[in-house]
């Protein structure tokens, strides 16, 4: 190309001129002696003029007078503004799309009022019968059975009512098939909480409307039903729960639900210990507890703020104590302060952040003692950077509404009172048992544990009328009776072979049969029968090759002692919820061929699915602007921001719906590029 080459001319200076100088004279009547002294002259120039060689540039770029480089350097810049300009528009007309897809989607919500139509409902749902042990009415039917043909046909399916809107229901509900159950949840609440993150929510880390899902908005997926009323009892040889709500003039009203199938996940409640003036402190279990913190909260720092508070009355209302060294009462006292500490300085009175206290009163000797001693230290360690003051072997005796009486032991063992001015308390020390609960368990003789509803491994409640009635969640807990399951089985087997059970010899052989039959009906037994040959060898101690009745009696009590109870963590709950809706699920499928076959008796439930099997995922921790992780078995650790990342992203994940993940992920972006919204309501 013209444009690419380089042409080399050689020249001699001032040629031109004598050249043309030559040929005037030359085309003169001059004589020759005049063109001969022109010619000699110039042959002197020729010798004595210097020899230039120039570079010239294509003739395209010489006649724009632009040098080489400068060409190729605009050239880039050039392509670079095309570029920008490429996909800023891109991005201009990507953006207006999406908005303009915005605005029609939300003018397509906006629909009229559609002509009327008939709907049909049953007579019964509007005139329920009365019966029951009070003759209240029964609700049979309800008022949206008939308005369509699957309504219709689902409303004759073995009636499923679930007691709660809780983890271990909700879990449930999102697993069970549709179309296989006619279900009724029944909860004073008609949301689902996210409980884990509810700390968050009480220093507007995260609005309240972020940790909540409507519970019709999961009901529509299996068609089922929600009544808002609390269930006070249960009859068990009707089949009926008995429900209190408040009727259209404000009483209450009760009456009762019918089921084939109870699943009891009402939760707990708060355990008071005995201690005097809870009425002072507050309580982190529901969504309106976390609203009633927040309000007292910055309360507080207002009435502190005022120019007429005392310094002694400042010092009181800026002093918050938590008492229970839970992971609750642990994020909360972390929340509390990062709030007060990156939020407080900016809109209100410096002074206020130095007169500021935050105090743990724990009875144990470590905060989440039921974490990795490792990583209580480290988190008692960053507590204590953050400046929470945490006293540990302290309980509470009394709370007053302006102070907290406690005792700590003293220096030679003797137990000392003591007291601390405190605006603030939370009270977070353990579960007791719901209302509802102890009732259910004073009807059953076989309910012996006091903090909560005894169920087997199959989750049915102890006592209860077999498959008829489950318990799952904190309101539960699965009952360790290795010992006296299985010698009721040796003993039953040894009558039915017309032997005494005192004289039955186990050998290795049957020893391995007893420890599978152990295994499949308490799996989580399971990690402690993994050297049956050891355990066979240990309690031989005639070592004569067999076990007598008493000796396997006392190998199987060793290995109850070493069964504990199950966390009453969300994951259990969910867990359980999963584990009854395939269940439900399988005897759904099933119920066909029992009914064909006439079979409406016996382990239905251990016929069909194995028995459930807790499986621990580990637990997780916020303790200011870090967050501690402990999978059990020694794998454990903690960390700053990143871990704290980390810890968001497990608990946004486990989200119940994307709505509330896409809150969640707002509220996060929100707080750190505006803050937490300081304000009571």
């Amino acid at each position: 190309m013209l444009s690419r080459q380089v042409l080399r001319t050689t020249v001699r200076a001032r040629a031109a001129p004598s050249q043309s100088l030559l040929r005037h004279y030359g085309k003169t009547s001059a004589s020759p002696s005049l063109l001969q002294s022109s010619r000699t002259s110039l042959a002197l120039i020729r010798q004595r003029t210097p020899t230039y060689t120039f570079t010239t540039a294509p003739r395209r770029l010489a006649a724009t007078g632009v040098l080489p480089g400068h060409a190729k350097k605009r050239g880039v810049i050039s392509r670079v503004l095309h570029k920008t300009a490429t996909y800023l528009g891109i991005f201009v007309i990507g953006s207006g799309v999406a908005v303009a897809a915005l605005f029609a989607y939300d003018y397509s919500t906006y629909t009229d009022v559609g002509s009327e139509v008939d709907i049909p409902v049953s007579e019964l749902a509007l005139h329920p019968r009365r019966g029951g042990p009070k003759n209240l009415p029964i609700i049979d039917h309800f008022v949206d059975d008939d308005e369509s043909e699957e309504a219709r046909a689902q409303k004759h399916k073995p009636k499923l009512v679930l007691l709660g809107t809780g983890w271990g229901n909700v879990a449930l509900l999102k697993n069970l098939h549709a179309d296989e159950y006619h279900v009724t949840v029944i909860s004073p609440s008609n949301y689902f909480l996210f409980t884990p993150m509810l700390p968050s929510a009480t220093v507007g880390t995260l609005e309240l409307r972020s940790l909540v899902e409507p519970i019709r908005r999961i009901l529509p997926r299996v068609r089922g039903h929600f009544l808002k009323g609390s269930a006070e009892d249960v009859d068990f040889s009707e089949k009926l729960v008995e429900v209190s709500a408040l009727g259209t003039d404000g009483s209450e009203q009760r009456f009762y639900v019918p089921y084939d199938k109870l699943v009891v996940g009402v939760g707990s409640v708060t355990n008071p210990h005995g201690v005097k003036g809870l009425e002072n402190c507050h309580f982190l279990k529901d969504i309106s507890d976390a609203r009633l913190i927040r309000n007292q909260v910055i309360s507080n720092l207002e009435r502190a703020s005022l120019p007429t508070t005392s310094d002694s009355e400042r010092r009181r209302l800026l002093s918050f104590v938590v008492s229970g060294g839970g992971p609750t009462g642990v994020e909360f006292a972390a929340e509390l302060y990062d709030m007060l500490n990156e939020d407080l300085t900016r809109y209100y009175p410096k002074i206020l952040r130095n007169e500021i206290s935050v105090h743990v009163i724990q009875s144990r000797s470590h905060i989440l003692n039921t974490y990795d001693e490792a990583l209580s230290k480290y988190a008692e360690t960053r507590l204590a950077h953050d400046s929470v003051d945490v006293l540990i072997n302290s309980r509470v005796k009394e709370v007053q509404p302006d102070k907290i009486i406690f005792t700590q032991p003293g220096e030679n063992g003797e137990i000392v009172t003591k007291e601390l001015p405190m605006g603030f308390c939370l009270w977070s020390t353990g579960v007791a048992p719901n209302p509802l609960c102890q009732r259910i368990a004073q009807k059953l003789t076989s309910q012996n544990n006091k903090h909560a509803l005894e169920t087997d491994s199959h989750l049915r409640i102890v006592s209860a009328p077999l498959g008829d009635v489950y318990a799952i969640g904190d309101c539960s807990t699965v009952q360790n009776n290795v010992s006296d399951n299985i010698v009721t089985f040796m003993r039953t087997a040894a009558w039915d072979k017309g032997r005494d059970p005192k004289t039955v010899q186990v050998s290795f052989e049957d020893w391995k049969a007893v420890a599978k039959r152990v295994k499949e009906r308490f799996p989580q037994a399971a990690s402690h029968l993994r050297r049956l040959d050891r355990l066979f060898q240990q309690y031989d101690k005639d070592e004569s090759g067999t076990l007598s009745f008493d000796e396997l009696h006392e190998l199987l009590k060793q290995i109850d002692s070493k069964l504990t109870s199950l966390p009453a963590t969300a994951q259990r709950a969910n867990q359980q919820g999963i584990y009854l809706a395939k269940k439900f699920n399988k005897m759904a499928h099933a119920s066909h061929g029992l009914a064909v076959n006439s079979v409406d008796f016996g382990d239905l439930d251990e016929a069909v699915y194995k028995a459930f099997e807790y499986r621990h995922m580990g637990s997780l921790a916020y303790v200011g602007n870090a967050a501690i992780f402990d999978f059990g078995g020694g794998l454990s650790f903690g960390g700053g921001l990143l871990a704290v990342y980390l810890w968001r992203s497990v608990y946004f994940a486990q989200s119940v719906s994307l709505r509330t993940r896409a809150l969640l992920a707002m509220d996060w972006t929100k707080r750190a590029l505006f803050g937490r919204d300081l304000m009571n309501f």
